[in-house]
């Protein structure tokens, strides 16, 4: 192949957290947590076995499984709900081992493998030390966020330090998908739709809306946001959103709706790139790159959650030229996440 396949969206956990998980299920009230992780840690069907036993692996079974599907690097990032469903000590130890684990897998298959940083949210302070530790120090690439934090949201006046800090770092923050919190879910599970279905986009997407409309890219204005599933279907209602944003500044309807220095559309165009996990169907992935700019989309598989060899198949048959292939599954990873072109080859004596 003229380029490398970086995978950009790539889970991990370590098995000490679904320690924890399984001490917290029988008592949660958190509708998501009990549905998504009841689900994954204690089913016998075959797809929630692969998936945790792949998970905590960050050795030769996701190794070989990259090479069987022809994926070269993958950005390793904690699984969702990560630490977020975690008390304050909890969350910070294991977002500490968490990142020391995915560290010392990039430093044994540096070719192979980068990563995201994890943090304990309920304390900000301490996540911008631990965030500020795994990049200069670990040599982490990004931070990622599974979403909201027990309902709340990164647009929130207490999370700005820490968005400061990955501006200041320049490395992104990668908003992944979880299921929706208790206001949010309740007519969705009972109809089976809260998860990867449905559930996650509508999360995700409400989100990442929350942080846009909030003026949270006029205030950090250098920061880069990363959202997979190809922006969680937000492109389709640029139109709407931007039509009915200046509406409602105009009617004054909200007190939350202000005046944004740019079209809700346009911060697509200059802070948020697109991935393509779980999403490898060519119509969608060409109207992305119409609708948010060829140089915002690029490619993620969502292992251990789908791993299906044939996807990596459809996006290499894009009706994409060699040099926009190469764009798309390896050149604006390597921008976005400061990745290192000769570590990722070879040429600086990785394996």
């Amino acid at each position: 192949m003229s380029y490398l396949r970086i995978a950009t969206e790539e889970a991990y956990a370590p098995a000490e957290l679904f320690d924890l998980y399984r001490e917290l299920l029988p008592d949660t009230d958190d509708i998501g947590f009990r549905s998504l992780m009841g689900h994954y840690l204690t089913s016998d069907a075959e797809r929630p076995r692969f998936v945790r036993s792949r998970l905590t692996d960050l050795g030769e079974t996701r190794l070989s499984e990259m090479d069987a599907a022809g994926v070269h690097h993958a950005v390793l990032a904690l699984t969702s709900p990560g630490t977020q469903v975690l008390e304050d000590k909890h969350a910070r130890e294991m977002a500490t081992l968490a990142n020391e684990r995915i560290a010392e897998a990039v430093r044994k298959h540096p070719t192979r493998f980068s990563g995201l940083a994890a943090v304990g949210f309920d304390d900000i302070p301490s996540a911008v030390d631990e965030l500020d530790r795994a990049v200069n120090t670990l040599g982490l690439k990004g931070l990622i966020c599974n979403s909201h934090i027990k309902g709340h949201y990164l647009d929130e006046p207490r999370f700005r330090p820490l968005l400061e800090a990955a501006e200041a770092l320049d490395v992104p923050v990668y908003l992944h998908p979880n299921t929706p919190p208790n206001d949010m879910i309740r007519p969705m599970h009972e109809a089976g739709i809260d998860g990867a279905i449905f559930g996650f986009g509508v999360e995700t997407a409400t989100h990442l809306l929350r942080m846009i409309t909030s003026g949270v890219f006029d205030r950090f204005p250098r920061l880069k946001l990363v959202v997979g599933h190809l922006g969680e279907a937000l492109p389709y209602w640029f139109y709407r959103l931007d039509y009915m944003h200046a509406g409602q500044v105009a009617a004054r309807r909200y007190e939350a709706i202000k005046p944004l220095e740019l079209k809700i559309s346009e911060y697509f165009r200059r802070n948020i790139w697109l991935t393509t996990s779980g999403m490898p169907w060519a119509p969608t992935i060409m109207y992305a790159r119409e609708v948010v700019g060829a140089d915002r989309v690029m490619y993620a598989m969502d292992y251990p959650y789908e791993y299906v060899r044939e996807e990596v198949r459809m996006q290499d048959a894009l009706p994409l030229s060699p040099e926009e292939l190469k764009e798309f599954f390896q050149d604006i990873a390597i921008r976005v996440f400061g990745l290192d072109e000769e570590v990722l080859t070879g040429r600086a004596g990785g394996r």
